[in-house]
């Protein structure tokens, strides 16, 4: 029997799967580490918890695996996006990463406009300049760190420098350099025009792989680390979306995924580079080979949940405090929530807007409040749904990954705002499986995702919407989208109040 791996570098913990040729999998470990916020607007982490950890859960899994390690064929990456990790010639990291929920770059943005325009920023990048991204970053490490940045020899992306952990090699794949402002996504190429117009040299920007490619083997030194077979194969791996479309089966035209993690997105497949939504959804490069993506983003989707949970139920587990949210009516008794806790991206691309509840009373109890953010979060990746429905895309089934897919009241939710049928898979690790799937593609089990997939991938249930219920979601979906408007002077008034 052959195995591969799947190493998904989450924001909050790095998940590793082993998988075998039947599309089992045969062990799942997770190690966190944590988010360092000095500042509010401020996120980052330190890379070698990145490296510690995933080396531990490696090890772990080597250690409880009955059989030859190199029988483990392959290993891949799914990353967080745009995280910068800023590297000097001899490869060792110069500051902490800043994250792709980190808000700190508005006048880098406001630069990068002033510097492109808004029309030709799109005909490259097919992206808008928002903070998350990874250009207004380096532009304000450049700004604020001047010293620091002459020492960068290159940058990389979260995965990307694990990888390099383990290989020595550098390198980054096209789903992920999507995301960084500086790609032609159309060409996939690292754009000149970009880098001369903002001053970054192109000098800094790190070879371009597939995401199926193999770039290499696991270091002697690694391998002593983990028990890994030095003949493991590494390849290249993608952004944590795109193995979410992969590890989905969203790899062909008509498919549709949510997920819904940290982050919470909403992505369609997309076989041309040359369609036009005017920026109001992400538009990059899939794993899969001459493929590409849109999708929407709440920034809090999962992490409002968790916020909820550890401020207000602190001693109890996700299970425990969504059991009765099935006994709270639609609308949460009158309560609504918006998941704005670290500001907005899809459709509102806000750094300073705030999370609200409208509508508390004294009636409330706490399961009407647990509904609301189950509500809110499910509105906002509503929002995205019908952005691509109004350019004329039909998304009529959807896959559910994430913690969304692990709760079966939240399903049938997304199934009644969304108005479509919804698919849960017998594993809604889509990164994870994502990122396997690529080792089993490029190691040659398989001749294409596709046909990976029909091994790999097996739903296990369908939610279908309710009529009365997509009814009432209607009209509470209209009050929904006017609290960001009525909202947003309230939260530039109290900005500077701000911890």
């Amino acid at each position: 029997m052959k195995y591969v791996i799947g190493v998904d570098l989450g924001t909050s913990a790095v998940k590793v799967i082993l998988m075998n040729q039947q599309g089992e999998v045969c062990k799942e470990i997770s190690k966190s580490y944590p988010l360092i916020q000095e500042k509010s607007g401020y996120s980052e982490q330190d890379p070698e918890h990145w490296v510690e950890k995933t080396t531990e859960a490696l090890a772990e899994l080597v250690q409880n695996f009955d059989g030859d390690v190199k029988q483990i064929e392959g290993i891949s990456y799914s990353g967080q996006m745009h995280g910068l990790v800023l590297l000097d010639k001899e490869n060792e990291v110069l500051r902490q990463a800043i994250l792709w929920n980190d808000t700190r770059t508005t006048r880098q943005c406001e630069e990068i406009y002033e510097r492109v325009g808004s029309e030709r920023l799109l005909e490259i990048t097919k992206n808008p300049a928002l903070e998350g991204f990874t250009l207004p970053k380096i532009l304000w490490v450049k700004e604020n760190e001047p010293d620091l940045f002459e020492k960068a020899s290159v940058f990389v992306l979260p995965k990307d420098y694990l990888r390099y952990c383990m290989t020595n090699q550098i390198h980054m794949d096209y789903s992920d350099a999507a995301g960084t402002l500086l790609l032609n996504v159309g060409e996939k190429a690292w754009s000149s025009e970009m880098c001369e117009l903002t001053g970054v040299s192109e000098d800094i920007c790190p070879p371009l792989v597939a995401s199926h490619e193999c770039v290499g083997t696991i270091t002697e030194s690694f391998a002593e680390k983990t028990g890994l077979s030095k003949a493991t194969k590494v390849f290249a791996g993608g952004a944590d979306n795109a193995c979410g479309a992969i590890g989905s089966g969203i790899t062909s035209n008509g498919k549709t995924m949510c997920s819904i993690g940290t982050s919470g997105v909403v992505l369609s497949y997309e076989e041309k580079n040359n369609l036009d939504f005017g920026g109001k959804v992400h538009y990059f490069n899939h794993g899969k080979a001459d493929a590409f993506y849109t999708m929407g983003v709440t920034l809090a989707a999962g992490y409002s949940l968790t916020w909820f949970k550890d401020t207000f139920a602190p001693n109890e587990d996700f299970e425990t405090l969504l059991e009765d949210v099935k006994h709270v009516p639609i609308g949460a008794n009158g309560l609504l929530f918006t998941p704005y806790l670290v500001g907005e991206r899809t459709p509102h691309a806000d750094a300073n807007i705030r999370g609200s509840f409208v509508g508390v009373s004294s009636n409330h109890e706490r399961k009407d409040f647990t509904r609301s953010v189950l509500e809110g979060i499910t509105f906002s990746l509503a929002e995205s749904i019908e952005i691509f429905r109004n350019n004329g895309k039909t998304i009529d089934t959807i896959v559910s990954i994430g913690g969304g897919a692990k709760n079966e009241t939240w399903l049938q939710m997304q199934a009644d705002i969304f108005d479509a049928k919804i698919v849960k898979l017998s594993s809604e690790q889509g990164p994870g499986m994502g990122a396997a799937m690529l080792a089993a593609y490029g190691a040659g089990w398989f001749n294409s995702l596709e046909e990976c997939a029909d091994v790999f991938l097996d739903s296990v249930n369908t939610y279908e919407p309710i009529r009365e219920n997509v009814e009432k979601y209607k009209y509470l979906f209209k009050i929904y989208k006017q609290v960001y408007s009525q909202t947003k002077e309230l939260n530039e008034g109290l900005k500077a109040f701000r911890v």
